[in-house]
């Protein structure tokens, strides 16, 4: 799914991108937007093992790989955190494990979003965050 060579030029591709816009209306249909571009999850993997716990909606998050290169599949049935999903895809998924280990989602403050979730969207953000992680951690150790 990664176009960027490194999760860091993804972010600030990212960044880059949500500057264009004006405003918050503008970024959330934008996020919204970036959501529907994902492809469909199956419903074969909507199962209670890749659904990520700490989210007010409901998610999924389907790893596939190793510790050389892993990748994600997710779904989401909020078009929100679906966005959300979309923009963690774009910098953790198809990177090494230690890649996504080392990186720290920077975007997140850069651009302005932290300040523009709900409690409940920032807390399944970091939960989301923890199971990419908890993934990565997982494979490495192997």
């Amino acid at each position: 799914m990664s176009a960027t060579p490194t999760a860091d030029a993804a972010q600030e591709e990212i960044a880059e991108e949500f500057a264009l816009f004006g405003d918050w209306t503008e970024r959330y249909q934008y996020l919204i937007d970036c959501g529907r571009k994902l492809p469909p999850l199956p419903d074969a993997l909507r199962t209670e093992a890749y659904k990520v716990s700490g989210c007010q909606s409901q998610v999924w998050i389907v790893p596939h790989g190793d510790a050389t290169r892993l990748d994600f599949e997710a779904a989401s049935d909020s078009s929100i955190v679906q966005g959300l999903i979309a923009l963690l895809l774009r910098v953790y998924s198809g990177r090494s494990a230690a890649e996504i280990l080392a990186t720290e989602p920077r975007f997140i403050d850069a651009i302005g979003l932290r300040g523009h979730l709900s409690q409940s969207r920032s807390n399944g953000l970091a939960a989301m965050l923890a199971r990419i992680r908890a993934v990565a951690t997982d494979v490495a150790a192997r």
